[in-house]
């Protein structure tokens, strides 16, 4: 019926059987970026944020919502992640913090998923302990930077143009 993976021959949703493949490493990298006004993101590297440290509390999100994708996205298969790292970047010209996050394992399916969600936790956890300072933040951009392994090999987002 259809050369969609995620569709049986009748069109149910089903996930995709990763038995059959070999497990090689998985590496993603995933991109994004929080703008503000300069007032909050001094705040946040200031320490000064009723809430707490920010961007502490924003790795720690990242990296618990890395290992519960599959618990958010329909079809993502549980993996057993076996390193999961997120980095910020203030960018003070703009009044925005660069957000980074990678996922790795050594399995059958790739980490892209895994590496997009933390990105967008972090993002998110950095929104919700900031909002009542700036509430016109703007979470844009989130992105796959790069990925490794798998069948498909190597994918750099660079040559697309993507920061």
């Amino acid at each position: 019926m259809t050369d969609f993976t995620h569709l049986d021959d009748q069109g149910r949703v089903r996930m995709v059987d990763v038995a059959g493949k070999d497990v090689t490493r998985r590496v993603a990298i995933a991109r994004g970026r929080i703008d503000m006004t300069a007032d909050t993101l001094d705040r946040i590297f200031g320490r000064n944020v009723k809430k707490g440290n920010v961007l502490e509390a924003a790795r720690i999100a990242g990296v618990m919502a890395a290992k519960r994708t599959a618990d958010l996205i329909p079809m993502c298969h549980p993996l057993n992640l076996t390193h999961v790292r997120v980095d910020f970047f203030p960018d003070p010209g703009h009044n925005r913090i660069e957000i980074e996050a990678e996922a790795s394992l050594a399995g059958r399916t790739g980490v892209e998923m895994e590496a997009l969600t933390a990105v967008s936790v972090a993002a998110l956890t950095i929104y919700d302990m900031c909002k009542s300072y700036d509430k016109g933040m703007i979470i844009s951009d989130i992105h796959l930077k790069s990925k490794t392994g798998g069948k498909s090999g190597t994918f750099l987002a660079d040559r697309y143009g993507h920061p």
